[in-house]
């Protein structure tokens, strides 16, 4: 897609994020706004999501394994306490503990969606961006996502290089196949680098700095909010590693 044709894009030029797209908790029906803050700054036209030391778990003694998070998503929504409509539920018989209004920051059902963005991660961390299906259907089925980047710490190399995750994840949508691989790429995560995918309902093509790194039949085409995030797995400690400050630097989100 040609620069300045955006339909939609988050430069991150102000000094907060923009609170009418984003939500600044992670999945908060599981737990609570409060609980599922993230930590994050917004300096110099970029946005870095970052989890310090002093930072606790999200849903802690629920998640297996646990972690942390800081992570913004442009959509969000939850039935009654007590009930189970919540987004990406993450074990069967799972209750909402704090309702959600309904909120639709950004939620593309096709086109094209790209990050720019640069990451510090560790054996212990990795960081993100997906689509995920909104799942509002009765049936809460339209639950997909489109894995735009997935990168974990463990997987860099030399070169230096990283497996770059990339696909259709399907989780409990009967109408989508499992697609997802994470090839390596000699690409070195500290610097910027633009990950993308443009998608309809006969294909979605994923492309890193414009080359083409995979192509997936048959995505999801209802409507997805965009989730960006860095994620802390504390179990994966080496035990000299608890200093560490994993982080996702953005530069733009655009589609």
């Amino acid at each position: 897609m040609p620069h300045g044709s955006w339909d939609f894009a988050d430069d991150f030029d102000q000094t907060d994020v923009d609170r009418s797209t984003w939500l600044t908790s992670y999945l908060p029906a599981w737990s609570s706004r409060d609980a599922s803050t993230a930590t994050y700054a917004v300096e110099n036209s970029r946005l870095t999501l970052f989890i310090p030391p002093t930072q606790g778990l999200w849903c802690p003694g629920d998640h297996d394994p646990p972690l942390r998070v800081s992570g913004l998503q442009s959509g969000g929504f939850s039935g009654p306490v007590g009930s189970t409509r919540g987004q990406q539920r993450f074990r069967e018989g799972q209750l909402v503990r704090e309702e959600q209004p309904r909120f639709e920051g950004w939620l593309p059902s096709s086109g094209h969606v790209e990050v720019r963005c640069a990451m510090t991660i560790s054996p212990r961390s990795m960081a993100a961006l997906w689509l995920s299906g909104f799942e509002d259907d009765p049936a809460q089925q339209q639950c997909g996502e489109l894995c735009v980047v997935e990168i974990f710490g463990k997987d860099l190399g030399p070169g230096p290089s990283a497996e770059v995750g990339v696909g259709i994840k399907a989780f409990r949508d009967p109408a989508l196949r499992q697609d997802f691989a994470a090839p390596r790429l000699p690409v070195d995560v500290t610097e910027m680098h633009t990950y993308a995918v443009d998608w309809d309902d006969r294909e979605a093509v994923f492309t890193v700095d414009g080359a083409e790194v995979r192509r997936c039949a048959n995505p999801p085409t209802y409507p997805m909010q965009v989730m960006v995030g860095v994620f802390d797995f504390p179990a994966w400690s080496t035990g000299d590693d608890d200093h560490l400050v994993p982080s996702l630097t953005v530069d733009w989100i655009r589609g």
